[in-house]
This record gives structure tokens, C-alpha cells and sequence, in this order.
């Protein structure tokens, strides 16, 4: 029996199998709504087979969007775009849905990484003064940011607690708080962007507070029968910057207010980070976040191969294992990790002639009622 296709539970969410979609932004928006790429782009990864599909980056408010083109749940118009889409995945996948939550902060307005993802001048189309933990860059030469005062930061945590509220009407499983990969939780829980002398600056508590709150208010107002979590850096690769002992405070911080699951991350808060890229190398993180912490936890990074994912999982290392680019490489990739495992994949029936003849028994048929 294959661990990685062995049924699993963030909170109260049963999935198929310990395969996750990472979100992955597509800066294909219009003001903040789905369109046909999302419904495209979407539609076949829920098609995939995997346990759980987690939508990009959502942001919770236009200036919380990374580029003006990113997907935003922060107004009607948003709400119903994106229910068109969910509506479609529904009847023809069984696969979760979860949603991560994000504000980009300081690294906001920006372009989309094909036209060079630099900042956008304030004043200029798709521009925007940004906001974050102080009044620092984030890279040189870029315009500073706001440092959030005490009625910004009560905007995005209301920002926060509306747009949960939407994901829950639109029936989203589970919600994903990012607070990793540079933007605007992360940058109040690293040092080398939070130079605050306030509650919110200075010690381990203090940069852990607003995130803290944030997550609090996304658990309040999302359904309690349905799971909340957050991904994490889990290290700035910059000496002085976070590290790994503040991710497990703050992973045990989480989980004492129901935090369903950490996804263990790095990186992304400094272009000064030197990273030791290689097979599976954030695995070790999620391994330590799991067993000093005790919480539900999804490795990610550079996780391609179906041996690879099943090792991490059946090890214990983590529970689950999230896959980005390799997915949008191999779309089938949970398909062919069960053909090379020996397990079986829901498979829609419209595709089950392309089984190949060794592996007659590799589909099964999708179960709707699942969750």
C-alpha cells in the first residue's frame, strides 16, 4: 500500500490522498476576478487526481494584490466570477478546494514575472503605494513602503475577516493564511524587514503578534467544521534574518489556536537570500516543524519525483506533499505516481480509455460525496 495515496485529514477536511496543489499565482485577473484562463487553468488541475487543490494567492484587498492583474476575493464582482469557476470544478471533480489568503505588502505593486516583475512606479497604470511592518524596500532602489499605523493594520485584519467570509460562502474547504515567501505576514515576522519599536517590533512575540491576530480573525469568521492553516518560510537564507527556531515557535504559537497544518516554506523576504537549492531541500524544515511541533505538516520544494514523495511521506518526515511546478509540467502527475506506485487515482470516466494496458487498474471512479 502506497502511504502517499493513503486517505488523510487536515482538520475535519478528508482528502483522497496526501497530494497537495500548491497555489500558484497566474496574473491573469481583471480587477481581481476570474476569468476563462482561471477556468481553464483550474478545471484540468482538478482533473489531476491529487487530494487537494489550493487556489493562488488570493488577496484580501486591491493594494494587497502582488501585480494588478493578481486574483483578489475582495468584492462582489470577484465573489461571482470566481463562484462561476468553483461551480464548474464541482460538477466535475471530487477533488478539495482550499484557498490561500495573502497580502502582498511591500511587495506589491509590481509587474508579472514575464515583463520582469519589478516594481511599478507609483502614478503609473497598475502602480501603488504599498504598505508593510516599516518604512523599508524591498529591494534597492524601489519606492518605501507605508509603515503600517494602528488604523492600517485594523483595514487588513477587517480586510482579512471579509474576504474569509466570502471564501466560506463561495463553499471553499479550507483556508490557507500566507504568511511566507516575502509578503506582508512574513515581513512582520522578519527582522530584517520589521524594525518596528512598537507591540508589533523587536522580540520574537512582538513580530509574531499581527500575524498571530491575522490568523485569529480568519479562524473566527470561517466556519469552525472547516480548516484554516498557514504556509511559512520557514528561514530567510540571510544571516540575522528568520529562521527555522522561530518557525517552530510560531507553528506551536498556531497551533493553540487551531491551526489545522503548517506548509513549510522558505525564502522570498530578501533578495540578499542564498538559497541551497536541491531535490526536496525544505523537507528537512517541515520535518523538524512536525516533530518538535506536533502539527499536521505539508512539505514543498522541488518534490518532482513519485519515489521522492512517497519516501517523505512514508518516513514521516511530513504528512502530506505539495507540488507547484511540477504539477503544471505534468498535470497527470498524480496519475502517473500511482501507476509507479501501485496505487489507484480518481479518474473522470471520459478519460479512462487512456489507461494504459499494464495498469488496467490504476482509475477509480471520482466520489462526489467525499467531503
Amino acid at each position: 500500500m502506497s502511504s502517499l495515496f493513503e486517505p488523510f485529514r487536515i482538520g475535519e477536511l478528508a482528502l483522497a490522498n496526501r497530494i497537495v496543489i500548491a497555489p500558484m499565482c497566474q496574473y491573469s485577473a481583471s480587477d481581481g476576478s476570474a476569468g476563462d484562463w482561471h477556468m481553464i487553468h483550474l478545471g484540468h488541475l482538478a482533473l489531476s487526481g491529487a487530494g487537494m487543490l489550493i487556489v493562488e494567492a488570493t488577496a484580501v484587498s486591491p493594494e494587497g494584490r502582488i501585480t494588478a492583474s493578481d486574483l483578489g476575493l475582495y468584492s462582489d464582482a470577484n465573489e461571482a466570477a470566481l463562484a462561476h469557476v468553483l461551480a464548474a470544478m464541482r460538477a466535475n471533480s471530487p477533488i478539495a478546494i482550499g484557498m490561500q489568503l495573502a497580502h502582498a505588502g511591500r511587495k506589491g505593486s509590481s509587474r508579472a514575472p514575464w515583463q520582469g516583475g519589478a516594481q511599478v512606479p507609483i502614478g503609473e497604470p497598475g502602480g501603488w503605494r504599498t504598505v508593510s511592518s516599516s518604512a523599508l524596500p524591498h529591494a534597492t532602489g524601489e519606492e518605501p513602503p507605508a509603515a503600517l499605523d494602528a488604523a492600517g493594520m485594523r483595514k487588513i485584519r477587517d480586510d482579512f475577516a471579509a474576504t474569509t467570509r466570502r471564501a466560506a460562502r463561495l463553499g471553499i474547504d479550507g483556508v490557507e493564511i500566507h504568511a511566507a515567501h516575502g509578503y506582508l505576514l512574513h515581513q512582520f515576522l522578519s527582522p530584517l524587514a520589521n524594525v518596528r519599536s512598537d507591540a508589533y517590533g523587536g522580540s520574537l512575540e512582538n513580530r509574531m503578534r499581527f500575524p498571530l491576530e491575522i490568523f485569529d480573525v480568519v479562524r473566527e469568521a470561517f466556519p469552525h467544521d472547516r480548516p484554516v492553516w498557514a504556509r511559512i518560510s520557514a528561514t530567510d537564507w540571510v544571516a540575522g534574518g528568520w529562521d527555522i527556531e522561530g518557525t517552530v515557535a510560531l507553528s506551536r504559537a498556531l497551533k493553540a489556536r487551531g491551526c489545522a497544518a503548517i506548509h513549510v516554506s522558505s525564502g522570498g523576504v530578501s533578495p540578499q537570500q542564498k538559497i541551497a537549492i536541491g531535490p526536496g531541500y525544505q523537507v528537512p524544515f517541515a520535518a523538524r516543524v512536525k516533530t518538535e511541533v506536533d502539527v499536521t505538516t505539508i512539505a514543498v520544494g522541488l518534490i518532482t519525483e513519485a519515489e521522492q514523495a512517497e519516501a517523505i511521506v512514508a518516513s514521516g518526515q511530513a504528512d502530506a506533499v505539495s507540488l507547484a511546478r511540477a504539477m503544471l509540467y505534468d498535470p497527470r502527475w498524480p496519475w502517473h505516481a500511482a501507476a509507479r506506485l501501485g496505487a489507484r487515482v480518481a479518474a473522470p470516466h471520459q478519460y479512462w480509455r487512456s489507461q494504459p494496458r499494464e495498469f488496467k487498474d490504476l482509475f477509480e471512479s471520482a466520489s462526489f460525496g467525499a467531503r
